[in-house]
């Protein structure tokens, strides 16, 4: 049972003035949802802690989840905690759901849906849903969406199957044959849950239908098909029979509600697969728009598709923030959805018109056979991109002639046309590429000023497609270890490097991987992908032995040579409910967001590599910009900081503070709202790995971040820190 530290705390008069004198329910749930609130704000009207006494922060207590197995590769959680009446409900990197006492971080209770399996995936969060004393929370773990009493944990008996509902029903396929697995929680709407969901991104992929649940029964109420069928608003932007095969337009980053209006706001990503689109003819809606549809029924309401026919995995990969802007002294409420090409799109609440000028340019064509890229791509006038996007050989790196001259000749080895250059048998140079701009972490928008922050990464990446053919090759003189070795080089070396050693936090080290996990363990990580590494389902079939020959060091056994590139692919047609011809050439991007590196594994271009920016949406400039983390081995003498890549998003205060973290130093970091001045920084045990969450608990404001795992706790952690007392 919950014990309760009754501890007697005068709350600042600032605080109350800010706040009103509503009751300590409503002080205790300014964080009681995803990234703040119904709007995706990731705004918090507390100012307890403000610009004056933040650098007095100090850590309050850590929570360990002691979850993950001894030797195993050290965890990370995106989850964004969220505290209701002084509790906290969060998720460990192995996917178990917890309940803390938002004061001391000691645990209430613990759910594992996994009954004690391995677990895991990314997950950014649950979702709290009430209605008097019936209080739930809502929660998805691989694919099974779970509802569990708030005070107890206990599965809710009532709803779906004793707790539990399955994800796979309710798409296209069969849910016997199939698994799609959502990464961000879902969003109330009245009774409804609105989910969305990930699904994989290379051919075969199911649609990424958005659908909505009865919170009380788990019941699918309704759905909206993010692939058009016969009949339905977009279906003439696709191939006649695509809503039979065609996947993916699915949102996997969140979503955004008006609930006065009864609308829900939806980011959407690209179709499948993601770099060649042959059997996609087309501007393939809803894939990469954000739509707004009425949540209580799923009806469309209206759409803006950021990317036509996307080429580049350029899904739109954050919530929209629901914004309101000045306009000839007038108010207008707007949706602000932030993107991985640095663009910011800024849209008319109820119409989906732009408030700054968007326009059509000429974009290059595609060179690969059957592929018609879109001619044409929208360009917003204002604000100004907040990623770089485009370079000339002067933006590379000089840490040495040598270095230089080898970054200098694969540039201009590759295709480059700027922005929408398309993938390529030769090589596609792609910038900011698809961990550029902004990421899953998204804006926090600031509704006294009309600002929004937002994180940005310039992080340029290769791309190389290779036609696969649908047959097998026999051969019996390779062993398996050799096999895996030239498996590993087409599809792994790019981000795992040469020597096995990888890049943390984003590409972990592969040696030794014997001892870390076990052959099924490693299987799935590669069939299902994790993090930021995609499935290689596709072509892993009757490659299995091998790579796991090559990645534990089983140099002496033979084999038989068996090519079944497209297994998995013919897998998931075969799942596929629809009667539908194969007769589209296959490619693959082989180097999937492959990094642009020099030798040493140095970044490829110039800092900065990311940085913090806060854009006036009322006039559409920008008040500043800075870089953000810093790599000081790669910093010159008297430079500014290097800046660094990361995920996670800022959130901003009240008290006029902009906290972030998840950048590549592993510090959490507080600037100054008004202009970008640092005013406290710390470094934690190991990378940030997730947006913070701020929150009143009996009377005292706390900043809560998920820190990812360390020798010590290869589980990782939940901080929290206060001003002292």
């Amino acid at each position: 049972m919950r014990k309760t530290n009754i501890i007697t705390v005068l709350i600042p008069s600032m605080l109350l003035l800010g706040l009103g004198c509503d009751k300590k329910t409503n002080l205790e749930r300014t964080w009681s949802i995803y990234k703040a609130d119904n709007h995706s704000s990731s705004y918090s009207p507390l100012e307890q802690i403000n610009r004056e006494n933040v650098d007095e922060l100090q850590p309050i207590w850590s929570f360990r989840p002691n979850d993950a197995p001894k030797g195993t590769r050290f965890s990370r959680s995106e989850s964004n905690p969220i505290v209701v009446d002084g509790i906290m409900y969060t998720t460990s990197a192995r996917h178990r759901l917890y309940a803390l006492n938002a004061s001391t971080g000691a645990m209430i209770w613990s759910f594992d849906p996994f009954d004690g399996g391995p677990g895991g995936g990314v997950n950014r969060g649950v979702t709290y849903w009430e209605d008097g004393d019936d209080k739930r929370i809502l929660f998805t773990a691989g694919d099974q969406l779970y509802a569990v009493e708030a005070g107890t944990g206990r599965p809710i008996d009532s709803f779906g199957d004793k707790g539990k509902a399955s994800m796979n029903v309710g798409l296209r396929g069969d849910p016997e044959a199939i698994s799609v697995i959502p990464t961000s929680p879902g969003i109330v709407y009245g009774d409804l849950l609105i989910m969305g969901t990930e699904v994989s991104e290379l051919y075969g992929a199911e649609p990424g239908y958005i659908r909505a649940y009865d919170i009380r029964s788990g019941a699918l109420k309704w759905k909206f098909h993010t692939i058009p069928k016969p009949g339905e608003i977009g279906y003439e932007t696709w191939p006649k029979d695509a809503w039979k095969y065609a996947g993916g337009a699915n949102n996997w980053a969140g979503m955004s509600i008006d609930e006065e209006r009864g609308m829900v706001f939806i980011s959407l990503g690209s179709p499948t697969y993601d770099y060649y689109g042959a059997d996609r003819k087309g501007m393939n809606l809803f894939g990469n728009c954000v739509v707004a549809l009425d949540a209580g029924t799923g009806e469309y309401i209206w759409h803006f598709q950021t990317i036509h026919h996307d080429l580049w995995d350029y899904d739109l990969p954050a919530p929209p923030n629901l914004v309101t802007l000045e306009r000839d002294g007038r108010k207008v409420d707007a949706v602000a959805q932030t993107s991985k090409i640095g663009f910011l799109y800024v849209l008319d609440r109820e119409t989906g018109d732009p408030l700054f000028p968007i326009v059509e340019k000429k974009v290059p064509a595609s060179n690969i056979p059957g592929e018609h890229a879109w001619p044409t791509q929208p360009f917003p006038l204002k604000p100004e991109p907040y990623a770089k996007q485009f370079i000339t050989k002067e933006d590379l790196s000089f840490y040495s002639q040598e270095s230089y001259d080898s970054l200098l000749k694969a540039f201009n080895s590759y295709r480059y046309e700027g922005l929408f250059t398309p993938p390529d048998t030769i090589g596609s140079f792609f910038f900011p590429g698809s961990r550029g701009g902004s990421s899953w972490g998204g804006g926090a928008y600031d509704p006294n000023s009309g600002i929004l922050y937002v994180k940005s990464n310039n992080s340029p990446e290769i791309g190389l497609l290779k036609r696969i053919e649908n047959k097998k090759d026999v051969g019996t003189d390779v062993s398996l270890y050799e096999r895996g070795e030239q498996f590993y080089g087409n599809f792994c070396v790019s981000c795992h490097g040469a020597d096995r050693n990888g890049q943390e936090p984003d590409n972990p080290s592969l040696l030794g991987l014997q001892v870390k996990m076990g052959r099924e363990q490693v299987l799935k990580k590669i069939n299902e992908g994790a993090g930021k590494m995609p499935s290689f389902s596709s072509v892993l079939p009757g490659e299995e032995e091998a790579i796991l020959a090559y990645l534990f060091e089983q140099k002496n056994k033979g084999s038989k040579w068996e090519d079944r590139l497209l297994e998995e692919v013919q897998t998931n047609e075969k799942a596929n409910t629809e009667v539908q011809t194969d007769t589209f050439p296959r490619y693959l991007n082989i180097r999937a967001y492959g990094h642009f590196r020099d030798m040493k594994g140095r970044p490829g271009i110039k800092p900065p590599w990311g940085t913090l920016n806060a854009i006036n949406l009322n006039t559409g400039e920008y008040e500043w910009k800075i870089p953000v983390g810093n790599d000081p081995e790669l910093q010159e003498e008297g430079a500014p900081p290097t800046g660094t890549g990361g995920s996670a998003g800022p959130i901003v205060t009240a008290g006029g503070v902009v906290f972030l973290t998840g950048t590549h130093d592993g510090k959490l970091f507080a600037f100054d709202k008004a202009d970008g001045k640092r005013l406290w920084e710390i470094s934690l045990p190991a990378l940030g790995t997730a947006t913070p969450s701020t929150y009143i608990s009996e009377g005292k404001q706390y900043l809560a971040v998920a820190v990812a795992g360390n020798e010590d706790e290869p589980g990782g952690y939940i901080m929290a820190f206060a001003l002292p007392d």
